[in-house]
């Protein structure tokens, strides 16, 4: 029986439970998923970002229950820092909580305009100068971890929670087609790329659940 329990939203439109997911793949732990309906009331608000606190995912875990993406991220290091969800020199480690925290609570304007959709793609479209500034700002928080520790992923050769919390918006980049800089546009196809990506973006193209709110046309 697995040891724990992670409840998680849409696998197509849900960051945040993306998120969480490969936080707990990356970490090692022995989990089981536990998929909430879209049609529940609490759920469809975050995903529709109407909610202001985001309660999916959810760890469950030798009777203690974790529902913070930042939380579950710092609870499996916890138990398990041999993992490498953060890197393991201080000054590194430093660095990667910040981006993750400036993930965590900031970008408001790209996640309003660039929802995450893994099935759809929209050639050509354009986004609004507040979420081009949040883009701008994501890629410059890459070219500068490329900058430092040489890639292929933010903090190295390994994907780490940095990488986790980023993910969604590489998935988004290229629903929405947007135009990045060679080092940035690699960094997405290398995340796409990564194995538990690639199991994620699987299972949502199989998923039947539609919320048509996200579905429109641009």
């Amino acid at each position: 029986m697995p040891k724990a329990n992670l409840s998680i939203a849409s696998k197509n439109y849900g960051s945040w439970s993306l998120r969480g997911w490969l936080l707990c793949k990356m970490s090692g732990i022995d989990f089981e998923e536990q998929p909430v309906s879209t049609d529940d009331p609490s759920t469809r608000a975050e995903l529709l970002l109407l909610s202001p606190s985001f309660l999916v995912p959810c760890l469950t875990h030798n009777a203690l229950k974790i529902w913070d993406t930042l939380a579950i991220a710092e609870y499996l290091n916890e138990i398990n820092p041999g993992a490498g969800l953060y890197p393991s020199d201080q000054a590194q480690r430093t660095h990667c909580r910040s981006i993750c925290g400036e993930m965590h609570s900031g970008f408001s304007n790209l996640r309003s305009a660039l929802p995450m959709n893994i099935k759809a793609h929209f050639p050509g479209f354009k986004a609004w100068a507040g979420a081009r500034a949040d883009i701008d700002r994501i890629a410059t928080i890459w070219l500068e971890c490329f900058a430092s520790y040489r890639g292929p992923y933010l903090f190295g050769e390994r994907a780490c929670a940095a990488d986790a919390m980023y993910a969604p918006i590489c998935s988004r980049f290229l629903t929405y087609d947007v135009t990045l800089s060679d080092a940035a546009a690699d960094y997405c196809r290398t995340m796409m790329r990564h194995p538990y990506m690639k199991e994620w973006i699987a299972a949502a193209k199989l998923e039947p659940d539609e919320l048509e709110e996200l579905d429109v046309e641009f």
